[in-house]
């Protein structure tokens, strides 16, 4: 075993500059999709910065996100009556894995495990937030905290 500290996912991954260059790429090939395109019409021209601000949080990076736009119900409320579906989300994860690799992000299987680990839940959060009839975020929701293992389970009460 090593002493060397262990790295957050985002210093893994290059640092808050990639995870923007993610997002700006993803969003970039957005409107070519025919299943995201109508979610993501008239989106903000700021939209994948808020996005890798988020990701760069969650994976232990600074809290721009919290600081800037509010946190983690902030996120939630952006979501909130979109009722998006299973094929968005799924087409969403696809597209993110695409650019993953078109932007060259590590490959190795622990970084990408953690990653889609991460994608998967923080899809299926956001399926749930859009349907109607959800509750309004509570405003101290925590940010969630996202790293190189499973962050708990279902089976946690709350």
């Amino acid at each position: 075993m090593t002493d060397k500290p262990i790295p957050t996912l985002s210093q893994w991954l290059g640092g808050p500059d990639r995870l923007a260059a993610l997002t700006r790429r993803f969003y970039e090939n957005v409107p070519q999709d025919p299943v995201l395109a109508p979610v993501f019409a008239g989106m903000d021209p700021r939209h994948a910065d808020h996005v890798a601000a988020f990701i760069t949080e969650v994976f232990g990076g600074a809290a721009r996100y919290s600081t800037e736009r509010g946190g983690h119900h902030h996120m939630i409320a952006q979501h909130m009556g979109r009722s998006l579906t299973e094929a968005q989300r799924k087409r969403w994860i696809a597209l993110m894995l695409e650019t993953v690799d078109e932007v060259g992000l590590p490959a190795d299987p622990e970084f990408r495990a953690a990653l889609v680990g991460y994608l998967e839940w923080g899809t299926r959060l956001a399926v749930l937030n859009s349907q109607d009839g959800v509750p309004a975020p509570d405003k101290n929701a925590p940010m969630p905290k996202w790293d190189w293992g499973p962050p708990g389970g279902p089976w946690i009460a709350d």
